[in-house]
Parts: structure tokens; C-alpha cells; sequence
């Protein structure tokens, strides 16, 4: 029979809050004198569950480990400092947000390292349960982190629902599986397999071992994995949300696998599985799945150059399904990274006038010629005609969606340069008023979009530039971008916005047909209505590339018609 409801000591209000600090020593660092990132784990980790047994006044278990991205690295003499608090309690479980910062002993300079969101579960004595108090807001920031806490948990709740999503769908990349094949390594080469008897000094003080241990283990095996491919020494970057599935305790054998998934570019996946056995399950060879991560990787030669990782392919039935898995997952953390990054621009927009009227048109232009140049570009998915791919730079996310479409180039670029008729195919503007002409290739838009979150409507003041191609073979091009105009101050009824940079790139591919690129480098004010297809749980740019496609090949679509 259960027993009643047990209330957690900490009393209404205990802000839990644990602050740890550390001299990094040699025994501390790897080969370079940097902080094993596997330390930093196991300090981050440490931190965090005594935040959460202080708030609630009982033993607790990691449940799980958001992304954490590192921004910096620490060096042997400097200084450690981990703040960690309870950001919002639920019932059993609790969310503890963790920032990490390096202090220099001679400067006193302090950069911030990473910042990490665990969630703990208590476990009371015996069969009592548990009803946790809330966490006492007092302070700006403690509102806000209580308010993203629910919205970071409603992310790891559909979390695996996205994946299996996004994997289903994963038949549509063998096409450019297949064209990767040539000269690539087979992800094989890289197995790393290691194991660990679990000691007393790796148990925490429940008897079971100490999450932060196995972390730092999967840390060793993985970079190893990663080094076996680029033959460099390569530096964790992040590591993945991952769930704690299972418990070990002292004298068990942990046995870690460790391999490459995919690469991307400037950076590595590398996906970490641990089993355990007992005495029993070691005899008869049958283990307990406790865990699996996966850990980013990126590397540098002798003059700090970011390195070009070879590409991997997958030779094996299992090797596949983890080489889709990375693209689905990719896909799925940059969404998350962004939509909890909370991040606002500065002011983007700049102030329109007739003394700087030539430069912003060319910098509109300019800035999207710059854009699709980039190299790099990574594919997320492919169907219907429609490629989607994505690009990070300098923690700036941008997105291209390449479409075919049975028109010549100079009719889509005259349906499409028409921001007025936008609203027909594109569910995103549900009205856009011309506001003036700059001259024949330049126009200036108000744009009205849907609300975010039932909030208010969303306007956008952008200046449309055109250029038809120079030569055969050149692009015409849509540049869009925001300014600022007197005459369309702010308005209450909306919630001003801006776009970096956005437009066509619409190339010809015969007499009756075109390519056209889209892109756009993502603010703060366009990742609402793009976040939830980069995530895999909205197929909302897909739909809209099918509407511009069918719209374009419309006969009868012309100016005129509206």
C-alpha cells in the first residue's frame, strides 16, 4: 500500500542554490594543459545534484542532461566556478540550470565556459513519494529561467518523438548517401570499445555509480574515436541530450562503445554506448543498456585552423541507421540550440535615407551573394523536388530551401520579386502594403505576419532589392532585408521585427524550367516560424516550397490576376 504523501524539507521557497569552485592541476588537464572536458562533466554534475537534494531535503539521481555547448576552454593555474541552482520544481523531478565560468588568477578576468540544464529526480527512503515544493522567484532572471523550464521540458518530452519522426523520413537522403560514397572512410575504422570495474571511489552516496564518472568515461572512449578519424587532437564542442537509463553500482563492469556516426564539415558526431553487468550478467554475457551519448567533436592544426573532417560511410546495416541518425539529430540540435539560446540581437535595421540609400541597396544584394557563396552547407532533408539545408557560422544559423520549378527563370523572378502577390502562397504574410518605389530595381514593403505564441501580429519594414543576371549563366536575384523608416514608426497593434538577410537566387536550367535557392540568415524574429520544421515536428517550409512551386507553375498566374 502506498504510503502518504511525503513533503520535500526544503520549504517553500529554498532557492537551492550551490556554488563550487576549483584550481585546475595538472591532474586535472589532458596532454595540451587544457581541462579534461570528462573533469569538467563530473564537476558539473557533482554541483547539480547537491543543488537539487538541497532544495529537496532528500538523496537525488541525474534523469537526464540537456545539450551543453562549450564556448571556451580552461587551462592548468585558472579557476573554476560552477553556480547552479533549481530553476523550477514539478512533481518528482526538477529542473537545475548550471553556468560554469574560468576565472584568471593573475587578471581576474572571467569568460563563461558552458551552461548546462540537468534534471534530477528524488528518491525518498523506501516506498514514500514525494511532492516537491516550489521554487521561491525573487529575482528578473529567476522568473525567466522558471518560465523556459517548462518550454525546455515540453523539448525533451517530444525529444524522441521528433527523432523517430525525422528517421522515418530518413529513406529520402539515399540519394545523397550514395553520392558520398566516393573516397570516404567507413565508420568501422573507428570502433573504440574500453571497460571499467566500477570502484568505491566511483560510486556516489547512494552506492551506485556516479553519473558524472560515466560521463567522463564516455568522454575518453569518444575522443578517441573522433582522433582515430581526423588524426588530430579533437576538442569536445558539445555534447547531446542524453537520459540516464538505468542505474550501476560498485562492482559492476561498464563496458563503453565508442564510434563515428557522420561528419559534418568542421565537426564529428560520435555516439557512446554503455552496458553494465553484475558477476551473473558477466558470465552469461547479457548486459544492462544504462546509457548512450553523443558528443561533438571539431579540431585544429598547428596554427589553430579549424579542420576539414573526411567523410564517413556507412558499411553496415547498424552503421546506417546511426549515420541517419546524425542527420536527424543535427537537425534536432541545432533547432534546440537556438529556440532556448533566448537570444536578441542588437538593433539589425539600419535607418533609410537619401545620403546612404545606394550603399544599403548594394549591402542588401551584396549580403545574400555572400550568403549562398558560403561553403559548407549541410543537407537536412530532400523530397518532392525540395532540398533543405542548413548552415552555423559564428553561432549565426542559416537556412537555403532549393526548389525546381517548370517555369523559365525570368517568369519566376517577375511573379516572385512582386512581395504583393507573397501572400497568396505563402502562409507566413497575411499582408504586405507597397510603400514606395526607390527606384526600378529597389522597393520598399510593410510586411504583416501571424502572431508567435497568440501573441501580437508580427511587421517587418523591408527593402526588396532585383537584379537580373550580367552574363549567361548568373542568378537573378531577390534580396530582402529590414530598415528603418520614418514613415512607418512603431505600432502598437504589432510587434515590430527584422530580417538579416533573405531572398531568391533563381538560376535557369533550360528554356521552360529554373532552380530556385531561398535563404535566409535567422533572427530572432524569424526563428518562431521556422523552428519547429528545423526540430522535425512541422513540415511548414516544405508545405510553403510546395505552395511557391505550384504557384509559379500556375499558366495563368500573372501579375494582373489579383
Amino acid at each position: 500500500m502506498d504510503c502518504p504523501l511525503q513533503k520535500s524539507p526544503g520549504g517553500p521557497g529554498a532557492r537551492g542554490e550551490v556554488q563550487m569552485c576549483q584550481t585546475i592541476y595538472p591532474c586535472h588537464a589532458n596532454h595540451r594543459g587544457e581541462l579534461s572536458a570528462g573533469q569538467l562533466l563530473k564537476w558539473i554534475d557533482s554541483t547539480a545534484c547537491l543543488t537539487a537534494e538541497r532544495h529537496a531535503g532528500m538523496s537525488c539521481v541525474t534523469a537526464s542532461v540537456d545539450d551543453i555547448q562549450f564556448e571556451e576552454t580552461a587551462r592548468v593555474g585558472q579557476i573554476i566556478s560552477i553556480r547552479a541552482k533549481v530553476n523550477r520544481a514539478f512533481n518528482t523531478s526538477m529542473e537545475v540550470g548550471v553556468k560554469v565560468a574560468v576565472q584568471d588568477t593573475f587578471t581576474s578576468a572571467q569568460k563563461c565556459i558552458c551552461v548546462a540544464f540537468s534534471t534530477y529526480v528524488a528518491k525518498p527512503v523506501g516506498a514514500q513519494k514525494v511532492n516537491l515544493n516550489p521554487v521561491m522567484l525573487q529575482l528578473e532572471q529567476d522568473f525567466l529561467e522558471y518560465s523556459l523550464a517548462a518550454e525546455r521540458r515540453r523539448i525533451r518530452l517530444c525529444n524522441e518523438d521528433s527523432f523517430k519522426k525525422l528517421m522515418a523520413e530518413s529513406h529520402l537522403l539515399d540519394g545523397i548517401i550514395q553520392g558520398q560514397e566516393n573516397e570516404a572512410i567507413s565508420t568501422e575504422h573507428t570502433h573504440v570499445q574500453s571497460i571499467e570495474l566500477v570502484l568505491p571511489p566511483h560510486g556516489n552516496h547512494h552506492g551506485n555509480t556516479f553519473g558524472g564518472q560515466i560521463m567522463a568515461w564516455m568522454e575518453t572512449v569518444a575522443t578517441i574515436a573522433a582522433s582515430r578519424l581526423c588524426r588530430a587532437y579533437p576538442t569536445l564542442k558539445s555534447v547531446d541530450m542524453f537520459k540516464f537509463r538505468g542505474p550501476s553500482t560498485v562492482g559492476d563492469r561498464l563496458v563503453f562503445n565508442a564510434i563515428v556516426n557522420n561528419t559534418f564539415q568542421k565537426n564529428v558526431e560520435v555516439g557512446v554506448r554503455v552496458e553494465a553487468y553484475n558477476c551473473e550478467e558477466w558470465t552469461q554475457g547479457k548486459g544492462r543498456h544504462i546509457n548512450s551519448a553523443f558528443l561533438i567533436y571539431d579540431a585544429h592544426n598547428d596554427k589553430e585552423e579549424c579542420l576539414t573532417f573526411p567523410r564517413v560511410k556507412p558499411t553496415t546495416k547498424d552503421s546506417l541507421r546511426r549515420y541517419l541518425g546524425a542527420f536527424a539529430r543535427r537537425r534536432i540540435r541545432l533547432a534546440r540550440k537556438y529556440i532556448l539560446s533566448g537570444k536578441e540581437e542588437n538593433h539589425l535595421s539600419d535607418l533609410w535615407d537619401k545620403s546612404n540609400e545606394t550603399y544599403l541597396s548594394y549591402n542588401n544584394v551584396a549580403t545574400l551573394t555572400f550568403l549562398a557563396a558560403k561553403q559548407g552547407w549541410e543537407i537536412t532533408s530532400t523530397a518532392n523536388d525540395i532540398k533543405i539545408f542548413t548552415h552555423e557560422d559564428n553561432n549565426v544559423l542559416s537556412m537555403k530551401v532549393e526548389m525546381q520549378a517548370r517555369v523559365p527563370a525570368d517568369h519566376a523572378f517577375s511573379l516572385l520579386s512582386d512581395l504583393n502577390l507573397r501572400k497568396h502562397w505563402d502562409s507566413h504574410y497575411l499582408d504586405c502594403e507597397f510603400i514606395k518605389n526607390v527606384n526600378e530595381d529597389d522597393k520598399m514593403y510593410h510586411i504583416i505576419c501571424p502572431p508567435v505564441n497568440g501573441e501580437k501580429l508580427q511587421d517587418f519594414v523591408v527593402l526588396m532589392s532585383q537584379r537580373q543576371p550580367c552574363k549567361d549563366g548568373d542568378p537573378y536575384i531577390i534580396a530582402v532585408r529590414s530598415v528603418t523608416l520614418k514613415e512607418v514608426p512603431l505600432d502598437p497593434k504589432y510587434s515590430r521585427s527584422e530580417i538579416l538577410c533573405a531572398g531568391f537566387m533563381i538560376y535557369s536550367a533550360g528554356k521552360d524550367s529554373c532552380k530556385v535557392c531561398y535563404y535566409n540568415q535567422i533572427s530572432s524574429g524569424v526563428l518562431p516560424y521556422v523552428a519547429g520544421n528545423l526540430g522535425g515536428w512541422s513540415t511548414s517550409i516544405e508545405d510553403t516550397a510546395c505552395s511557391c512551386i505550384k504557384f509559379l507553375e500556375t499558366p495563368e498566374v500573372d501579375s494582373s490576376s489579383f
